[in-house]
């Protein structure tokens, strides 16, 4: 194994390799995948010196901690947490000279779910259909991360970026979707698309990569029955038979047979990656 690599020495709850995705495999059934916060996953890559494509690390809720062999650039964004090399305290958001052999810890989220840890170079895991990214419902691209896991790095692509401030949006305390409605909104009766836009939900701890699944009450439906599997677009807001929405994320299915009542537009959706459970979410109608 060459030098150029990292090894894992606490993989966390959920640690993933994920880069942009692979967009346009669909028609073959497999699911997008990619960093569920890309602004977050760009802002790292562009702290390192990285091309935005370059593959980061994903963690969950508690962080991770690897060790470089060889001396390296990183960047911690996404979700605010303690970051230290070899214990001694480093900045979050902004670029971290890290020595050969030292170990990067990436503790758990201050708030929010996701952080995205870039390193000068990428992470050069082998690419598949064109991407990095590991996607849990296919099982394309690398195993989530467990301890002792090695990865390759990359060569460096240019110096670290220097920044002043490094902007974050927040805690999000209210998740704001907008969508527009259909394809199969006339499934669900006039209470029932009232209630969606109405009624108080808020996201449930059984979500995932795949979707972020919500607690509230159900959506009434017009007809009963489901439809023929059909295409999946990442947003959609599909209904099962509990009536509670399930907005899509990057894993999500590409084909399904219950009901989608609307598509939230993806620039909308990194706000759901960091979105804790128990945090209130209000639908919005757009034309």
């Amino acid at each position: 194994m060459t030098d150029r690599a990292l090894s894992v020495v606490r993989a966390g709850a959920l640690t993933t390799v994920q880069d942009l995705g692979r967009p346009g495999h669909a028609h073959l059934g497999v699911p997008r995948a990619g960093a569920l916060d890309a602004p977050a996953h760009r802002l790292a890559n562009r702290l390192v010196g990285n091309p935005e494509t370059a593959a980061t690390l994903e963690t969950t809720l508690t962080g991770c901690a690897v060790r470089v062999r060889t001396a390296t650039t990183v960047a911690v964004t996404g979700a605010p947490c303690p970051v230290t090399v070899d214990g001694r305290p480093a900045p979050w958001g902004a670029p971290v000279h890290v020595p050969a052999g030292a170990v990067l810890n990436a503790g758990p989220a201050t708030h929010g779910l996701r952080s995205y840890l870039a390193f000068a170079g990428g992470i050069d895991a082998e690419p598949v259909l064109g991407s990095r990214a590991a996607d849990l419902l296919s099982g394309l691209g690398p195993a989530p991360l467990g301890d002792g896991t090695v990865l390759p790095l990359g060569r460096r692509y240019a110096p670290p970026a220097t920044a002043d401030a490094v902007p974050h949006p927040g805690p999000v305390t209210e998740l704001v979707l907008p969508f527009r409605p259909g394809p199969r909104d006339t499934w669900f009766t006039g209470a029932g698309l009232r209630t969606l836009t109405t009624g108080r939900f808020r996201v449930s701890p059984a979500g995932n990569r795949i979707g972020l699944h919500t607690e509230g009450p159900p959506l009434e439906r017009a007809r009963s029955g489901e439809l023929p599997s059909e295409g999946m677009p990442l947003g959609a807001l599909q209904v099962p038979p509990s009536g509670l929405p399930v907005l899509f994320l990057n894993d999500h299915p590409t084909t399904g047979g219950y009901p989608v009542i609307g598509v939230v537009p993806e620039r909308h959706l990194a706000p759901a990656a960091q979105a804790v459970p128990g945090t209130p979410v209000r639908f919005v109608r757009i034309a």
